[in-house]
C-alpha cells in the first residue's frame, strides 16, 4: 500500500509516539490486520496518518473487552489509507450500536445481579433455592438464563 502524499505518511516511530502504544503492539496490530502499512524503497515501514483513529477505536474496544476477532471484521470495510469519510464512519458505528447495546444490557444485569446470586454463600444458581427453585431455570438452557436477555 503507498499513500503517494509524504505529509500523510508516519514511521512506526511515529505512531507509537502519537498514539501511546509500544512498537510491539503496532507490530502485532499490523501482523492480525487490524492496522496496514507499507514498505519505502529504503525498506522503512510507514504508515497513513489515518492510522491513529484505527488505533484509537483498537484500544477503546480492548478496554471494553470486546475481541481482537470482533475489531478487525469491524474494521475491515474502514479504509487504511485515508481518513474514513462520513458514510464510512456511518456504517462502522451502526455495525457495532447492537453489539455495544446487547453487551451494555448484559453488563448492567451482572452488576445488578451478581450480589444476590452468591449473596446467600451456596455460590451456585443451580441449587440455589432463592434464585432458582427446584431448578426451573435449568429446563431452560445450560449457563446463566437470568443473565441472557430473552428473545422477542
Amino acid at each position: 500500500m503507498n499513500s503517494g502524499k509524504l505529509k500523510d505518511t508516519l514511521t512506526v516511530g511515529d505512531v507509537a509516539r502519537r498514539s501511546g502504544i509500544p512498537v510491539s503492539t503496532i507490530h502485532f496490530y499490523e501482523a492480525k490486520e487490524l492496522i496496514a502499512g507499507w514498505r519505502t524503497a529504503g525498506n522503512q515501514r510507514r504508515y497513513h496518518r489515518a492510522v491513529l483513529r484505527r488505533i484509537a477505536i483498537i484500544r477503546i474496544a480492548q478496554r471494553a473487552g470486546i475481541s481482537l476477532a470482533i475489531i478487525h471484521d469491524a474494521l475491515r470495510d474502514l479504509p487504511h489509507d485515508h481518513v474514513p469519510t462520513a458514510r464510512d464512519w456511518r456504517q462502522f458505528t451502526n455495525t457495532w450500536k447492537d453489539m455495544l447495546e446487547e453487551r451494555i444490557i448484559s453488563l448492567m444485569q451482572l452488576r445488578d445481579q451478581i450480589s444476590t446470586c452468591i449473596g446467600c454463600g451456596c455460590l451456585s444458581l443451580a441449587d440455589c433455592p432463592l434464585r432458582n427453585p427446584d431448578d426451573r431455570l435449568g429446563q431452560e438452557g445450560a449457563g446463566p438464563q437470568r443473565l441472557v436477555p430473552k428473545k422477542l
